[in-house]
């Protein structure tokens, strides 16, 4: 009867032996893989998807409706300058979520077990930020689908909106590391999109999303001015009218890649040494 015990547990490990280890996967293939994760998320809780789809919607027939005869005269011509202000803020705002998902993970206890996997370490957060994107996507098409149906028309025709959309993705994934560094931090989900909300709404209330800047005091103006939300609005609006200029383009691609050049280093050393 032993030597039955022995001869099947021989059989056993012959049978899950592994004589060649498999490679380490590449950090593009581990990139990749923890996108498709945060995009798998989104299928089987496609309740997600709510603030995406519900958010730009309200927004956008709210400021139209409401302010836009007080402001401009008529609701189509204020239509014209408020839609790229609300596409940038609904994406900004869609950008929060990134920190609030990883703190979730976190709590869950999630990425302890992604720390202790054999991959390239920024891996789970790139991937995370990448597979954000489609949700920006999906936030930015929603607005200017709706714009387009109640009477937006772009001047600087589908090349333009294009342009448009990719520059404001590359800002908002250079935006979320300062979110995400946000969730590795904070204690609670809930902590996470108060403290983001607290940051972001004076960004984005205080730029030229909604009003022209010339009508602010001039102490208010100045804020403006250097706000980098105002710049962003500047250069979207610029590229889906058709009048953008170099150094409009040109600042936001430089902000963004300052904040990635700042806040990655920062949000890996703290993803390495957090307990």
């Amino acid at each position: 009867m032993r030597s039955l015990d022995i001869g099947a547990n021989t059989a056993l490990r012959e049978a899950v032996e592994v004589l060649d280890r498999p490679g380490r996967a590449s950090a593009v293939s581990s990139t990749f893989t923890f996108a498709h994760r945060a995009l798998l998320k989104i299928k089987h809780v496609p309740e997600q998807l709510f603030d995406v789809t519900l958010t730009p919607v309200i927004f956008t027939l709210m400021f139209t409706y409401l302010f836009g005869g007080a402001i401009a005269g008529d609701t189509r011509t204020y239509l014209q300058f408020l839609l790229p202000g609300i596409m940038v803020q609904t994406v900004l705002i869609v950008s929060v979520y990134t920190g609030f998902t990883l703190n979730t993970d976190i709590t869950k206890g999630v990425f302890d077990r992604f720390r202790s996997l054999p991959i390239w370490r920024p891996a789970p957060i790139v991937g995370a930020l990448l597979g954000d994107t489609v949700r920006y996507t999906i936030a930015s098409c929603v607005t200017l689908v709706l714009g387009l149906l109640l009477g937006f028309r772009p001047q600087g025709g589908a090349t333009g909106v294009v342009l448009a959309l990719l520059l404001l993705l590359v800002f908002a994934f250079s935006l979320s590391w300062i979110f995400t560094i946000l969730g590795l931090v904070m204690r609670s989900p809930n902590a996470v999109m108060g403290v983001s909300m607290l940051v972001l709404m004076p960004l984005t209330f205080a730029s030229n999303i909604f009003v022209d800047p010339r009508t602010m005091p001039s102490a208010l103006q100045t804020v403006v001015e250097v706000n980098p939300v105002s710049h962003l609005v500047t250069a979207v609006r610029g590229l889906m009218s058709g009048g953008a200029t170099f150094s409009d383009v040109g600042w936001v691609l430089v902000a963004s890649a300052v904040l990635t050049a700042v806040f990655a280093p920062i949000t890996m050393r703290i993803y390495r040494t957090r307990g």
